[in-house]
């Protein structure tokens, strides 16, 4: 959990440790990352690298699928804490999770 501004942390899964981080930069995704506003409400990032979403992308569109969303979809350059700690900073700067529904 680290804070990125007065208003919102992040909140990495409990089991994600170096080694973990190491395996989803590999893997290009991470699902289940939460923005934890400063009255306790909560929402769910999934987290995707370029690579991994134009992969994702190309196996719906060959499952007849053209097209792919997630909740809380996030495109990174790299899976790393980093990286996303990065983004949720800018995107709270930006307004972007004023606009997204936070669950108790």
């Amino acid at each position: 959990m680290k804070l990125t501004d007065a208003a919102f942390t992040v909140c990495f899964p409990d089991w994600y440790d170096e080694r973990a981080e190491y395996e989803h930069c590999s893997k290009g995704f991470l699902p289940d990352v939460k923005v934890r506003k400063l009255d306790g409400s909560l929402c769910r990032l999934y987290i995707v690298d370029p690579t991994r979403l134009g992969q994702d992308l190309e196996a719906y569109v060959e499952q007849g699928r053209p097209y792919l969303a997630e909740p809380g979809l996030v495109v990174v350059p790299e899976v790393t804490r980093a990286a996303i700690t990065t983004a949720v900073e800018g995107l709270a700067k930006d307004g972007f999770f004023d606009h997204l529904r936070f669950e108790r």
